[in-house]
């Protein structure tokens, strides 16, 4: 087993050193639970405005990021032909960014925006996207030989997506995309439209399971029609033909950590698609599980960290930056995030056990940062132990109050924990069984509770591995 583990590691950090065409395999057997995604405004859906108008009316719409497209007058009070771009003054760069800051909005994306293979003419392009913080290059590059953009990318750090319009464009399937940017840095991708994959008939998520791993921006669309380039409009979000539900889905097995700019091209709604667009952001609200939770273990420009966890006693955990997986090592220690004390909340996450005497749990208040044992004492575990009964076994408060139920899963899966903890209430729901529902009270090993403390994970034993993933919080 153990030179199973090194073996592992070994691949993760090969993984971790060099570009990568594929994520890991997800488990599309298991429920999704939607995660929040963030919406940009591609402001050609406001193309009858100028930029500045742009702005004001993605701020109304609740939407903070922001993809502009070259050519779009600028403001109404100058000429017509002074446009945003990356040609445009110093002084209209100046003014665009202000403008930004002004209200509350963050240009991520840029595009669709062409160059030749030249330095010269990519540079342009790159240097105005290092100078207004932008992330992400939108281009459908007509030459053959992308090595001088590999360049650009690793030495900027600016991703490039690759847009895919309609047939007969040179990107519209989605082979043709990946045909190209296999081998590349991971940075260069899809830049993945789904109103205009299904203008050239491919259903979207038929596409991305194709583009797998190498999805780094998306136009996000619903079309009333499918393959009928001529007919098909734009309508809101889960009322046409796109399977807006799975696609969110499919980006959440993947915790998608880009954009999904929103781009609605229906040309008889151009002076005012602000009212659509609304419904269709509601709609997403509505079946987004996660809207208003925080990730305590996010994926960021594609790798996941343990920022804001720290470590206290022996053992360790291990993360797989490609997964997003934590995995004991050892013990007894614990993991704890140190960014934020929590006093009522809905935590949520996925563990599983590698062996059925694995132990773990979960604390809730810790009521300071542990410097010694007694965080055990002052604050409650929700045990993980497949192989112990009553106070002890999974899914109880640890040492105070037995589950109602065994709910968990047969060892070497995952099960899903869903912990609340409001006032002196803890409610525990396993694999969605509730099998406590306890008001809290020092029982057992536990002296005393804090009203509001830190959330932690046990690392326990020393020959068997628990696993965590998906750790999310909603503060009450």
């Amino acid at each position: 087993m153990k030179q199973i583990i090194k073996i592992f590691l070994l691949g993760v950090i090969l993984m971790t050193s060099m570009p990568v065409d594929a994520q890991p395999e997800t488990d599309t057997n298991q429920p999704v639970r939607i995660k929040k995604m963030k919406f940009a405004m591609q402001t050609y859906t406001f193309r009858k405005f100028s930029f500045a108008e742009a702005l004001e009316k993605t701020k109304a719409l609740g939407i903070h990021y922001i993809e502009a497209y070259p050519g779009q007058r600028l403001r109404p009070d100058l000429p017509r032909e002074v446009v945003f771009s990356h040609t445009m003054s110093e002084e209209h760069k100046t003014w665009a960014k202000n403008e930004l800051v002004r209200q509350g909005l963050k240009l991520v994306a840029y595009g669709v925006v062409n160059f030749d293979s030249t330095e010269k003419s990519m540079r342009a392009v790159f240097d105005f996207a290092r100078q207004m913080g932008i992330e992400v290059i939108n281009t459908e590059p007509a030459f053959r030989n992308w090595q001088p953009l590999e360049k650009m990318v690793r030495e900027y750090n600016i991703k490039v997506s690759i847009h895919n319009h309609p047939l007969p464009s040179r990107f519209a399937l989605p082979q043709s995309v990946l045909d190209k940017v296999k081998g590349l840095d991971y940075r260069i991708g899809s830049g993945m439209d789904t109103g205009h994959w299904m203008r050239s008939g491919w259903e979207p998520l038929k596409a991305m399971a194709l583009l797998r791993g190498r999805i780094i921006h998306a136009h996000l669309k619903d079309l009333d029609l499918f393959n009928d380039a001529k007919n098909a409009a734009d309508v809101p979000f889960g009322s046409g033909k796109a399977n807006i539900k799975g696609i969110l889905e499919e980006l959440t097995r993947l915790d998608y950590d880009g954009y999904l700019s929103i781009e609605h091209e229906r040309e008889d709604e151009s002076a005012n698609p602000s009212p659509n667009i609304a419904r269709g952001l509601a709609y997403v609200k509505s079946i987004t599980y996660f809207e208003a939770y925080e990730q305590l273990l996010p994926r960021w420009g594609g790798r996941y960290h343990k920022h804001g966890w720290n470590h206290y006693g022996p053992g360790h955990f291990e993360l797989d930056q490609q997964s997003g997986v934590l995995s004991t090592r050892g013990g007894m220690g614990l993991l704890w995030f140190s960014k934020k004390m929590y006093k009522d909340f809905i935590l949520e996450l996925d563990y599983k056990c590698d062996a059925l005497w694995a132990n773990s749990g979960i604390f809730l208040r810790v009521p300071e940062m542990p410097v010694s044992d007694d965080y055990i004492y002052k604050s409650f575990e929700i045990q993980i132990d497949d192989s112990q009964r009553g106070i002890h076994t999974t899914g109880s408060v640890y040492d105070a109050v037995a589950p109602g139920a065994l709910a968990f899963s047969e060892t070497g899966e995952w099960n899903h924990y869903k912990i609340s903890f409001i006032g002196d209430r803890i409610t525990v729901a396993l694999n969605g069984i509730q099998i406590v529902d306890w008001q809290a009270k020092p029982s057992g090993k536990i002296s005393s509770f804090a009203p509001a403390g830190y959330i932690g994970l046990q690392n326990h034993g020393h020959d068997e591995t628990v696993y965590f993933k998906n750790i999310f919080v909603k503060e009450l």
